[in-house]
Formats: structure tokens, sequence, C-alpha cells
């Protein structure tokens, strides 16, 4: 359950001068996010779990939108042209994938999250939504590896060696974090099909723990993605990676090349209306010129 820790230069969390700010509020909503996070976890021990679960649907919920928001900021970047992404592969993986990524795996949570709260507060009616609670439980953090894996797997050309160390401070966390989260999944998973249980009961003792030990590690990472939003727009002279396989010159010459052929279809049309002003006087036939010399003898 990370967020995408990229080091691009072409990222738009924000119209215009209003994109260094977006960023901050993305990378401190996400943060905000694993501390409700580890709260949801942390009530499960309280007389009040229920409220614990309240809790985690919020967490849930956020880490959804920031991998959203994520998403738009690095497409707009590119202006939305997605053919770019068969040129950089890193594009289609890391920029374009780790946010759907974990957008997905956040929502498989939130729903399995759902369940087991719909159950606990209607009764026994709803015992058939336990499956697939539990299913989700386990989906959501096998897509939450998957996406850490491929946030790790950044390959670096240009970027300066403090941009790389500020990048592993962000990785390393987000995916031991991930790994907590899938073993916890794992192991509750077959602890519940041991037994019967229902409701709250269904979220063992080691999923709960599992879960605030992930949660705190996934604080670090948010807090080292804030340190790092800060040490890119602040530091000058910083050497951020660009498009690579040729796709950086390809959106630059798109951008370029489309005032240029604006301004030749407009002074094409211009021209046309000149030539159609020019009067060009008929010529006199030959017949009309020997006719008037014979008058004038």
């Amino acid at each position: 359950m990370v967020k995408l820790a990229s080091a691009r230069d072409f990222r738009t969390y924000g119209p215009g001068l209003t994109r260094n700010r977006y960023e901050y509020i993305n990378a401190g909503l996400y943060l905000f996010a694993t501390v409700v996070l580890t709260c949801g976890f942390a009530a499960q021990f309280s007389s009040e779990p229920k409220s614990g679960l309240a809790l985690l649907l919020i967490a849930f919920a956020l880490i959804l939108i920031v991998n959203f928001h994520d998403l738009l900021a690095h497409l707009a970047g590119i202006d939305f042209r997605l053919p770019l992404m068969e040129l950089d592969l890193q594009l289609a993986l890391v920029e374009f994938g780790v946010p759907i990524t974990q957008a997905l795996g956040s929502l498989l949570s939130f729903l399995g999250i759902l369940f087991i709260f719909i159950q606990e507060e209607k009764g026994y009616g709803y015992f058939k939504l336990e499956r697939y609670a539990l299913n989700m439980l386990v989906a959501g953090p096998v897509l939450w590896m998957i996406g850490s894996i491929h946030n790790s797997c950044q390959i670096y050309e240009k970027a300066n060696g403090h941009v790389q160390i500020l990048q592993q401070s962000v990785h390393i966390p987000f995916l031991t974090g991930s790994l907590l989260f899938l073993i916890s999944a794992i192991l509750n998973y077959y602890e519940q099909s041991r037994v019967i249980h229902h409701g709250l009961y269904l979220l063992g003792r080691i999923w709960v723990w599992f879960g605030i030990v992930g949660s705190l590690l996934l604080f670090i990472g948010g807090f080292a993605n804030v340190s790092k939003v800060f040490k890119m727009q602040q530091m000058d002279g910083l050497r951020l990676e660009k498009l690579r396989g040729g796709a950086q010159e390809r959106l630059l010459s798109e951008r370029e090349g489309q005032v240029p052929l604006i301004l030749e279809d407009q002074m094409r049309r211009k021209r046309h209306v000149e030539d159609t002003k020019i009067v060009v006087p008929a010529p006199t036939p030959y017949k009309d010129v020997l006719v008037g010399h014979t008058q004038t003898q």
C-alpha cells in the first residue's frame, strides 16, 4: 500500500504555479493516511474495535485518491500521450503501472474491510460476505507488493547520487511494509480457514500486529517522501530523469510542431485570399488587334 515515488522531471501535479503546492498536498495527504491507518489497526485492541474499521476505510480511501492523483500528474506531464509508453518501458511499468496497481489494491482492501463492517453491523444474514472479504484482504496486499516492486525497479541515468539516496529512503520502507501486509494477510487467511469466526473475529491478532508494524513502515516511507519532494523542489541544479527511448524527443517535437502547423495553415489561407484579390487583365484577341490597326490606317 504505497504511493508512486518517481524522480521524473515531467510530473505535473497542478496547473501553473500551483503544481508545487499540489505535490506537497499529495505527499502530505499520504502521510496523514498512514497515521490514520496505524490508528485503525491499533483501535482493534480497544473497547470499540468497529471504530478501527471506520479508520481503516478512511485510510484506504485516502490512499486510493493519492494514487489516482499520482497517475493523473504523470499522464498530464506527457500531455496524456499514451503511445509514448511504447518507447519508454519505465513510463508504462512505473509511472503508469504503480498508481493503478496500488489503487486497485487499496480498493480491494477497502471492500474487504467494508464487507466485514457490514457483516458486523447486520449480523448473521451476511455470512456469505466473509469469504469475499478474506479473499480481498489477500488480493489487496498482493497488488501492493507488485506495485512496490515496480516502484523500486527504477532506472537512473541522469539523476545525481543525492536523488537516488532520497529515492531509496522511500522505496525500502514501502517495499518492507507491503511485504508485511502480504504475510499478515496470508497467515490470517489460513488461520481463519481452520476455525469458524464471524465479524471482527475474522481479523486475527497476527493480522493486527503485522498491520501496525507495516503501517509504521509506510509512515516512515511517507515522511521520507515528503522530505524528497521538498528537496527536489528547493534544490537548484538537481538533475532528474527524463523520458527515454526517444520518447522525450518525440514529446518535444509534437509540442513544438503544433504551433508551426497552425501558422503555416493560416499563412496558406492568407496567400489564397490575396491571390483571389489580384485582378489580372484579360488578354486582347489577335483579331481585335488587326481591326484596330486597319482603322488607324
